[in-house]
């Protein structure tokens, strides 16, 4: 498996430095499972330089590899079978002692020996794996049981799948007969019982049952829900209903709960209501349970005061036809689509190095399907289920991705071995899901739940005389529909190792079936096949990894063979109708495609298992923010976006932020034959080069992505569904072409829909202008929509000739953006009536540093506020040339006083050197991250002395946190106690939790990396250092969503059209004065609430629950200032923290 393989490439890797010890090698032909490796040619930046530290390092890190891993076997079908063949070679080795195992393996010198099937061998092995298991099966709220748990599941729910009831009760008898019966719960029976069930096998269920009987576990609602379902499907077993029926009101249940709590599959729920019928022939489904109104205080005008949803400009018909396109895109999960970047010639070699590549693809698909069962379950037993889900060519598709898109971009450095494995194991589960869900029977129920649902939105839908939110009629025509399967699917995900092993044994192929023509380019060589795809293992910042590198020739091939077309996972496209409406943390945004509410780092299930366990009614404000925010249409600005284009196909332009192509890279120097003769300069020179080429290659390809992507859509309405990370912070979740991305992906979109101007319109696109430009600043908006009308000349130049005109816009800060608003204005003033014109563009209102101004609110600090923008100004406040002022106050100061660095510094202090830190400081920036900044910004500086760069970098960021401290007293005192809170919490063994004031439970993922624990050790630790400093930035992140959340509801209750970019609002120029006043409306509201009481008693309730002892001093909720006991403060609300005794 995955875990053997890193194991062994380690081991050559240590084998490798021993001899040569260069920087980069490929490993030579070792046994690999599930990855096969071949020789690549050496690479010329060999270092001849020998480093034995790596070489200790690579052995330690090899066994601890190994251990960490074997904790918990990821994959159980491998784990019993290892079991299994323990105990007969056990039975052998009585019978002849003298006889050696051949499924061990040595390995190289110094090295400990390895079991080819990852089991540890020797007392020693035992030693470290049993103990940390045995820790494993006792802590049953440590991770690793949780995802243990969830991989026998996901085994067990394939088995099921494949209608394979009796492997599936094979599989879990094991487990139930073995001391390893403590992973099992409740869930894990009844997915064997449900496969039974479907079979109308009774004996069985009652089999089951008695299991759970054993186990010491109480049957659940779905036990009980998967016994009728058996009894429903066999018409003369009253008796046995009946028995099942007491012994579920025995157990505290009741049958309506049946039906209002249990998911069901295809015609689980009609023959579950045929059994009870049997019995209580009267029995009628329970009423869909009357809605729950979320009681936050801050919410309550907006949920009592209902108004009709605003309706899209498009008929039921339009909508109708829109779903159908985009549920085709879903059911074949991927799309191919033209690439904007121009075709070259097809030369003679370029026709070969196509059908070279149309080769790999009928490659790749023989090597799957030519493999029997029997030999994958021999040779891959532990993915032998999860192999057999589909037919061959549906694992092949997900192979065709990768070489028709991420071969044809794959940088020469080569591909990072984890990202791609990942991502083709998860293409696998996606396909699984989607055919899952055709198969339960969601597909035609989606279908008649979405064609009610348009109802609410299109121009010319009837809903009426009730008003309702998307999630809430959405949930109306689920209850409505009645029979059929649930559209929300009972919990399959896949645990992460488990979908890296699958991606491995996937790469394995493509390595192996992605073959070319030795004399391919120079027919004077010898015509055999040699790898084009070499597996390598490579330094990266005192860390090594694996890579997938081309070979060089396979670099050329590419280069002459330029695809024409791009193939993208349906989830990448935006959709092309209104997402399905987020009703739970499970459901919500694509219609087949897999979504998660939350994002989530790859293994931490943390924050899923929070938003389950959070009542479903405090979820409602976040799940219809993000709904109000994914229902918003947009389109192409199509003449911005083809003068994108036309730059991105005539080498680009850096200074227009359009990637040139790698024709354009530098150069790197000649090389000698011999490379140790490079010096220093040569070698750095040959770094940068390779450095400058690497970035090219990613900002090229990711600029063609959504440039080709944007092309695609040009001529349709499309939307994008949203989701969250772990702090509320939203975001799109089409990864690439979205409008979070740059100043040129935001130049090219639009809101599809269009309102007049209306009397301020104009004027607010021309204060839009000059805020894209970055001038004017300090000046209030008055002065800047004066100078848009001084420079309507160049605006209008402009708009009519933008690359043959005096281009203005592309001295601006965001030119491209400029350049559309340019075009806007041109076309408002010559319309007949500015206030009648129909704009579709999107006016941007971004906050004043908005972390700041969260401090300052939580604080109360008065000359904080005002530095931005808090308080009623006649001129905007600029916090960052406030700071400046302050520091250079102080520098004017020290120098009168003789001090050198200040005298040095004079008239280098400016808005832009201190910048960036100022607004990083809100984020936990230290004074060495800080220093780090100050130095970056002098460097750019051309007269500023190099001799003082540290001296001076160490001096400024010292007066620039004395200039915050002093202007935001209450900023530092609130981080110090977040910070020392988190600190306690961590140390104490826990993460950091709290609720935001929209009821949404957030946790903080950071956990000390298991390589750098002993292996003996089975759970994992909180990383204090990233506890503690990542709180305070988080905790204001939160605030910071929570604000936008409020403003996004509320301007629906305005019937505005709002999305957002974290703290920049976006609306049309006739609704910004409405906006405005309602972001600010909702400011005071959050910060009306006792937000750090609030948390405090949060922490008190949940930390300190146990002996603790009251901490001297008191945080002041008015002034935030700490005040001990024997102290006063003028504020009369106080707010105690009780620090846990560790």
């Amino acid at each position: 498996g995955l875990t053997r393989a890193w194991g062994r490439m380690l081991k050559a890797r240590v084998k490798q430095l021993q001899a040569t010890s260069v920087p980069e090698v490929t490993l030579t032909k070792v046994e690999l499972a599930p990855l096969q490796e071949v020789v690549a040619p050496r690479e010329r930046e060999e270092s001849p330089s020998r480093t034995s530290s790596w070489v200790e390092k690579l052995k330690r890190e090899a066994r601890i590899q190994q251990l960490k891993v074997e904790q918990v076997s990821p994959i159980i079908a491998s784990e019993l079978a290892l079991e299994a063949k323990v105990k007969n070679k056990a039975q052998g080795k009585v019978k002849g002692k003298g006889k050696k195992s051949p499924k061990t393996k040595t390995s190289h010198a110094g090295s400990p020996n390895i079991h080819v099937h990852g089991k540890p061998t020797g007392a020693a092995g035992k030693e470290a794996v049993t103990a940390p298991g045995r820790r494993v099966l006792d802590n049953k709220e440590s991770s690793q049981f949780k995802i243990l748990q969830q991989t026998i599941q996901s085994n067990l729910e394939c088995f099921a799948f494949l209608q394979q009831p009796e492997e599936a009760e094979r599989l879990l008898l094991m487990y139930h007969r073995s001391a390893k019966r403590k992973v099992l719960n409740v869930s894990a029976y009844n997915i064997v019982m449900r496969s039974w069930a479907r079979k109308g096998r009774l004996q069985r269920i009652n089999y089951l049952f008695s299991m759970l009987e054993s186990a010491g576990l109480q049957p659940n609602l779905d036990s009980y829900a998967a016994a009728l379902e058996c009894l429903g499907r066999n018409p003369f077993c009253t008796k046995s209903i009946r028995r099942y029926l007491q012994q579920l009101q025995h157990d505290g249940f009741h049958v309506d709960e049946l039906f209002q709590k249990c998911l069901f599959e295809e015609d689980e729920k009609e023959k579950v209501l045929k059994a009870v019928r049997m019995v209580h022939p009267n029995y009628q489904l329970p009423p869909a349970p009357s809605p729950q109104t979320c009681s936050s205080s801050l919410l309550q005008d907006f949920y009592s005061r209902m108004v009709p949803y605003p309706k899209l400009d498009f008929s039921v018909q339009e909508l109708q036809e829109c779903f159908q396109k985009q549920l085709e895109l879903e059911m074949n999960n991927t799309i191919t689509i033209e690439s904007v970047e121009s075709s070259k010639p097809l030369t003679p070699q370029a026709i070969k190095a196509v059908k070279l590549r149309e080769r790999w693809g009928c490659r790749s698909a023989g090597k799957q399907e030519q493999s029997s069962p029997q030999d994958l379950w021999e040779v891959y037993n532990e993915l032998y289920p999860y192999l057999c889900l589909m037919p061959g060519e549906e694992y092949v598709d997900p192979l065709c991705l990768p070489l028709s898109q991420v071969l044809n971009t794959l940088s020469p450095q080569g591909e990072s071995l984890s990202v791609l494995a990942k991502e083709l194991g998860t293409k696998v589960y996606n396909r699984y899901i989607t055919r899952r869900k055709l198969c339960s029977g969601q597909l035609e129920k989606l279908r008649v739940v979405y064609g009610g649902y348009i109802q609410l939105l299109a121009k010319d839908g009837q809903v009426g005389p009730a008003k309702y939110l998307p999630r809430e009629y959405w949930e109306k025509l689920v209850a409505e529909a009645g029979f059929g399967p649930s559209l929300d699917l009972k919990n399959c995900s896949w645990s992460y190792m488990l979908l890296m092993r699958l991606g491995m044994h996937m790469l394995e192929l493509l390595v192996q079936a992605v073959k070319m023509p030795r004399n391919i380019l120079s027919p004077r060589l010898e015509p055999r096949l040699i790898p084009a795809l070499y597996h390598i293992y490579s330094f990266r910042s005192s860390s090594q990894i694996g890579l997938i590198k081309p070979h060089p020739i396979f670099c050329q091939i590419m280069s002459d063979a330029a695809e024409t077309t791009l193939t993208f996972n349906s989830s990448a496209i935006p959709m092309l109708c209104p997402p399905v409406p987020w009703t739970s943390p499970h459901f919500g945004a694509f219609f087949l495609n897999d979504t998660n509410l939350m994002r989530f780092v790859d293994g931490a299930i943390q924050h899923q298992l929070l938003l389950e366990q959070c009542p479903l009614v405090n979820l409602h404000p976040v799940l219809d923010a993000l709904n109000q925010l994914g229902n918003c249409a947009w389109k192409i600005n199509q003449p911005v976006l083809d003068i994108i284009i036309s730059i991105f196909n005539d080498k680009g332009n850096e200074k227009l932020d359009i990637p040139p192509p790698m024709s354009e890279a530098p150069k790197p120097p000649a090389l000698p034959g011999n490379l140790s003769a490079l010096d220093k300069a040569q070698r750095h020179e040959l770094l940068l080069c390779k450095k400058k080429a690497a970035e090219m290659h990613s900002l090229r390809v990711d600029a063609l992505y959504k440039l080709s992507i944007a092309n695609y859509v040009r001529d349709r309405v499309f939307w994008f569904p949203h989701n969250m990370d772990f702090r509320g912070r939203t975001y799109p979740c089409p990864p690439y072409f979205n409008h979070l991305g740059n100043d040129v992906i935001r130049a090219i979109l639009l809101f599809a829909e269009g309102r007049p101007l209306g009397p301020k319109g104009l004027d607010w696109l021309k204060i839009h202008l000059i805020n894209l430009t970055g001038l004017k600043k300090k000046n209030p908006l008055q002065e800047r929509l004066e100078y848009a009308n001084e420079i309507m000349e160049e605006i209008l130049d402009s708009a009519d000739h933008p690359l043959t005109g005096r281009k203005w816009w592309m001295n601006t800060d965001e030119p491209w953006q400029a350049l559309a608003c340019c075009m806007e204005i041109t076309k408002a003033s010559r319309s007949p009536d500015p206030a009648a014109y129909i704009s579709h563009f999107p006016i941007h209102q971004d906050g004043s540093c908005n972390g700041l101004q969260h401090y300052a609110a939580l604080g109360r600090d008065l000359i904080g506020a005002i530095s931005v923008n808090l308080m009623p100004c006649d001129v905007p406040q600029d916090v960052y040339s406030a700071v400046a002022q302050q520091v250079e106050e102080f520098r004017r100061k020290d120098a009168e006083h003789g001090v050198k660095i200040a005298q040095v510094l004079q008239g280098f202090i400016s808005r832009k050197v201190v910048k960036q830190t100022v607004m990083t400081v809100v984020y936990g920036v230290t004074r060495y991250g800080g220093r780090l900044q100050m130095e970056k910004r002098l460097k750019e500086i051309d007269d500023f002395p190099e001799e003082y760069l540290w001296e001076a970098s160490h001096y400024l960021v010292k007066q620039v946190f004395n200039s915050i401290k002093e202007m935001f007293s209450a900023t530092r005192d609130i981080q110090n106690w977040l910070t020392e809170s988190a600190k306690l919490i961590a140390q104490s063994g826990q993460t950091v939790e709290w609720v935001t004031p929209l009821g949404l439970p957030i946790v903080q993922p950071y956990y000390l990396s298991q390589l750098l624990l002993s292996p003996a050790l089975c759970c994992r630790k909180p990383d204090t250092v990233k506890q503690k400093n990542a709180f305070p930035p988080n905790f204001i992140h939160s605030l910071d969503s929570t604000h936008m959340m409020l403003t996004a509801l509320h301007c629906l209750r305005q019937g505005l059209t709002f999305v957002s970019v974290h703290d920049c609002y976006w609306t049309h120029a006739v609704t910004v004065d409405v906006m405005n006043q309602v972001c600010r409306q909702q400011f005071v509201a959050l910060h009306s609430e006792k937000i750090l009481q609030d948390l405090s008693k949060f922490m008190l309730e949940k930390y300190c629950r146990y002996s603790l002892s009251p901490c001297p001093g008191l945080l002041c909720c008015r002034c935030c200032t700490w005040v001990g006991r024997a102290k006063s403060c003028s504020h009369v609300h106080f707010l105690s923290f009780w620090f846990i005794q560790l």
